[in-house]
């Protein structure tokens, strides 16, 4: 007999949301009887705070929101309960050591509007990222060198590219002299041969943030749930006493010996709250 479950953490890209990028009805439903039943729910993403507060906005309740890969924890209406930030100078030191890989590197700080994220090229033909230039332009500002513009800490260095590329940056960055310094956070998407590469402070990550807010709920472990689909999503999966994977995880992920649900085009987050929660 499983423990009940107070405390519900959903992953958003790839796991609450379908591959349009939408949240199903089926998902939002699960979602609001799940909160009736007084479970916390916390949207857990690598997602920066202003891109995933539209996703929050959906649902007729107030959902915790950890954001940047386990970096900030916020409320709805944006106060902040927790903040990791990369020091400046590991951020430049990041930059320095991933040099050939500086034209796919946005720098992100927690602001808003205009200098939220920071690049220093944008390429309108690279299609897997057109769309996320398009739709937060309002917060992107292009700049000539990231380095004059490191004036205070920000959240994390971000990289993406291709899947075999942005796996040889990572070990490059975990086998630098900054390895003790930093986390690197991988989310890939084999089908699209595409990676977001986030290098956030030590120790920074969804499971981190996860185990932090639970220790201030006085919250065991058995009692929470989280649902994920991808490398990002490991250690948050690892921390919660009952770990949901998505059926469009990879095959790693799905034979780690973790619960496995439907995929994001199945609903597969209403599953898994139906399965565990709703029908207990």
């Amino acid at each position: 007999m499983l423990p009940p479950i107070r405390l519900l953490a959903v992953d958003i890209d790839g796991t609450l949301l379908d591959t349009r990028w939408q949240l199903s009805a089926a998902n939002r439903a699960a979602l609001i009887a799940a909160d009736a039943r007084d479970i916390q729910i916390v949207l857990v993403t690598g997602r920066r705070f202003t891109f995933a507060r539209p996703i929050a906005d959906q649902l007729p309740f107030d959902p915790l929101l950890i954001v940047n890969n386990g970096a900030l924890i916020k409320s709805k209406a944006g106060a902040t309960f927790y903040r990791q930030l990369l020091s400046r100078v590991i951020a430049a030191g990041v930059l320095r050591e991933a040099a050939d890989y500086r034209h796919r590197a946005m720098v992100f700080f927690d602001r808003s509007g205009p200098g939220e994220v920071l690049v220093e090229h944008i390429d309108p033909d690279y299609e897997p990222v057109r769309g996320y230039f398009t739709r937060n332009r309002e917060f992107i500002q292009q700049v000539e060198h990231f380095e004059d513009h490191l004036t205070e800490d920000p959240i994390q260095v971000l990289f993406v590219g291709q899947v075999a590329p942005m796996r040889q940056l990572a070990a490059q960055l975990e086998n630098s002299l900054l390895a003790d310094s930093i986390s690197v956070a991988l989310a890939e998407y084999p089908q699209r041969d595409f990676t977001i590469l986030d290098v956030l402070v030590r120790g920074c990550s969804k499971g981190a943030a996860l185990a932090y807010w639970a220790k201030k709920r006085r919250l065991p472990r058995e009692e929470i749930m989280a649902i994920g689909d991808n490398w990002n999503d490991r250690e948050m999966l690892e921390f919660a006493g009952l770990a949901v994977v998505m059926g469009n995880s990879s095959e790693q992920l799905r034979r780690a010996g973790w619960a496995v649900t439907l995929s994001n085009d199945e609903n597969g987050v209403a599953a898994a709250i139906e399965r565990y929660i709703l029908a207990t």
